[in-house]
């Protein structure tokens, strides 16, 4: 589908928008190959920080599961592994990462969401992680590495919903009060240079960082 992802630059800084809001930006397979290009491509333009929103109610509701039952094994598994390889790119990119999180956030959402090196979530977030009901989880090493090896054993295990506050407890958000006019977008209509101030504020490295391997 045209237009699944909104890519803009200004100056050093590139912003990538989820724009599947009839489905709550869930994951199709065509987005996920276009997050994975921008994502390479950002490597290559001067960009020092990457900006990760959504259009809509929810920033980003998961895999899609649109057509579900007629896939076969072979087409799931590959789409597993591309959302595993978008991730990795994200978690390991040259330049900063942000999130901008909002609405109900599932599953490989809430992943890409953790995958950032800045994570801001608007009041009234909420995040659930239902992977091992279906028998299979993403990026369990930085999400131990993020908030804890045992409280990253009980949200997977439990696939409990938590919110925005929790999340910042968790240490999965940064912690920053929105303004009442944008905390549907979290911050979505700031400037460029005042999220790459923010960053720097909040000792995001605009350079590589040392991270796990996954």
């Amino acid at each position: 589908m045209d237009n699944e992802l909104l890519r803009s630059h200004d100056g050093h800084v590139t912003r990538l928008t989820l724009n599947r809001p009839t489905k709550a930006n869930a994951l199709s397979a065509s987005l996920v190959e276009a997050l994975i290009n921008a994502v390479e491509y950002a490597g290559t333009d001067g960009t020092r920080l990457l900006i990760l929103d959504g259009n809509g109610n929810h920033f980003c509701a998961g895999f899609d599961f649109t057509g579900y039952a007629e896939a076969s094994e072979g087409d799931l598994v590959l789409r597993f592994v591309r959302i595993e390889h978008l991730l990795q790119r994200i978690y390991h990119a040259p330049y900063a990462t942000l999130a901008l999180a909002h609405g109900k956030i599932f599953g490989a959402g809430a992943d890409i969401v953790c995958a950032c090196s800045s994570r801001v979530a608007a009041p009234g977030t909420t995040f659930r992680m239902p992977g091992l009901r279906f028998g299979l989880v993403l990026g369990t090493r930085r999400l131990a590495h993020r908030i804890g090896a045992d409280a990253a054993r009980d949200v997977l295990a439990t696939s409990r919903t938590f919110d925005a506050a929790a999340a910042l407890k968790l240490g999965r958000s940064a912690s920053l009060r929105l303004p009442s006019s944008r905390r549907r977008g979290a911050g979505s209509s700031w400037s460029p240079g005042t999220w790459l101030r923010m960053c720097r504020c909040s000792g995001t490295s605009m350079q590589r960082a040392s991270r796990p391997t996954n």
